[in-house]
């Protein structure tokens, strides 16, 4: 990708100090100035080049407007709801995230409330600092033989399942875009939201805040629940209808909930958090040391990555970054090699070349062409991404991403992303009909 200028950043909030060091040491020029008014945003945001933000800014169409030289707008975090990313996109402006910065601190703190909701820890712990002895009152329920269900299977879902999974939970999912024989490599059924709901002991949402995920826990998902069901919410607040929730609470359809995140924050209406079979925490997912280092470190490492054109990672939209000619056309080739012919078609996004379709393979996301990929083509069963993963492993291979067709009938080209090329593509022959690997 061609470099992009970026001279000075305006830090908007409280980022790990890395973060600024990092972007000096590359010539960049930061101004940190927290707790701005969005008039007072508006006002200072002409004069930079890039803004860096965590969750508490508000970005809006505004402030975009107002943003005469913005070229780039990098959370801090995982979620981008605080951003307008239609705007940006409009504007020509970047928006990047650290997609991986806060996982584990997020999947920790969702097993911690699940526990806590298991055992009643919070309230126990309260009730003995106002010096009460009641072990009755506080009986709860062991973890073990319990079905889990996981609301979105990115990567924080996929760490709640490894660690619940260690207590000898049940995990089953739903995702409408990582495959289901993804998920079933680590240990997670996929079926519907229908299927899903009478069938929890838990629930766990870890989805973004969209239009289809806003109240996806209401009056009419509770009421398909098992009586008693709890449920924890580390994401977003309003995935779960808090006016439902607290309904479910009341009538003891829900026997618990653990919530991080409100719609409004802080709340105003205390009716939820006052609830004694409610734990509550101020929106904690990130706030470890470690969560605030490594996404402080990593926005700003992407960030002078993209300013050096050698790669452009955590983008969320499609902007001006790619040539207009690039941007908006898709190019096909087609490819003969030992008397076959493979036909491709790709585009540029976000700067990034993607593969879009292989030899009538259509990928049901981008493939981007970055790093170590081996393509194979394979009949399409449950058990394929596990065989081939085992295969990867005994040749001391790991897979780092997955992209599968969007047909699930016939013959079809699979690709994963692996951290080195296989020494002898013949360890696959068993399982596959076609293969070839390579590193861009």
């Amino acid at each position: 990708m061609a470099p992009i200028s970026i001279k000075t950043v305006l830090i908007s909030e409280s980022v790990d100090p890395r973060c600024r060091a990092i972007l000096e040491e590359n010539g960049i020029r930061v101004t940190e100035k927290q707790n701005m008014k969005k008039d007072d945003l508006m006002a200072e945001i002409k004069n930079y080049d890039g803004l860096v933000v965590r969750s508490a800014t508000k970005v809006t169409a505004d402030v975009i407007d107002a943003a005469d030289n913005l070229k780039i707008i990098g959370r801090a975090g995982t979620g981008v709801d605080n951003v307008d990313v239609d705007a940006a996109t409009k504007k020509g402006i970047i928006v990047m995230n650290t997609p991986s910065g806060n996982t584990i601190s997020a999947a920790e703190l969702t097993c911690a409330l699940l526990m806590s909701l298991s055992r009643h820890v919070p309230q126990a712990a309260m009730s003995m600092k106002q010096g009460n002895w009641d072990r009755k009152k506080f009986m709860g329920a062991e973890l073990y033989g319990k079905v889990l269900g996981i609301v979105g299977l990115g990567r924080i879902g996929k760490e709640v399942a490894s660690r619940m999974q260690s207590f000898g939970m049940r995990t089953i999912g739903y995702d409408p875009i990582t495959p289901p024989e993804v998920t079933a490599s680590w240990g997670v059924e996929q079926m519907s939201l229908e299927q899903l709901w009478p069938l929890c002991d838990y629930i766990t949402v870890h989805t973004p805040l969209i239009p289809s995920t806003v109240g996806l826990l209401n009056d009419k998902s509770f009421a398909k629940c098992k009586t008693g069901v709890k449920v924890v919410n580390c994401a977003r607040g309003g995935i779960i209808d808090e006016d439902a929730l607290l309904r479910a609470l009341q009538t003891g359809q829900c026997g618990g909930a653990g919530l991080d995140v409100f719609v409004e924050e802080p709340p105003k209406n205390r009716s939820l958090i006052d609830h004694p079979n409610c734990i509550s925490c101020p929106h904690l997912g990130a706030s470890t040391q470690e969560a605030q280092a490594r996404c402080g470190e990593d926005i700003a490492l992407q960030i002078v990555d993209m300013v050096n054109g050698k790669k452009l990672v955590g983008a969320v939209n499609q902007s001006h970054c790619a040539s207009d000619e690039a941007s908006s056309g898709v190019c096909k080739v087609e490819v003969m090699s030992n008397g076959c012919s493979y036909k491709a078609s790709g585009s540029v996004q976000g700067g990034v070349p993607v593969l879009l379709e292989l030899s009538e393979s259509v990928f049901r996301q981008p493939v981007s062409l970055t790093g170590n990929l081996l393509f194979f083509k394979a009949s399409a069963n449950p058990q394929l991404l596990s065989s081939v993963a085992g295969c990867l492993a005994s040749e001391g291979v790991e897979i780092e991403s997955f992209s599968a067709p969007a047909d699930r009938t016939g013959d079809l080209w699979y690709c994963v992303g692996i951290s080195s090329l296989l020494r002898d593509l013949g360890a696959l022959k068993p399982l596959v009909k076609d293969a070839a690997q390579l590193t861009v």
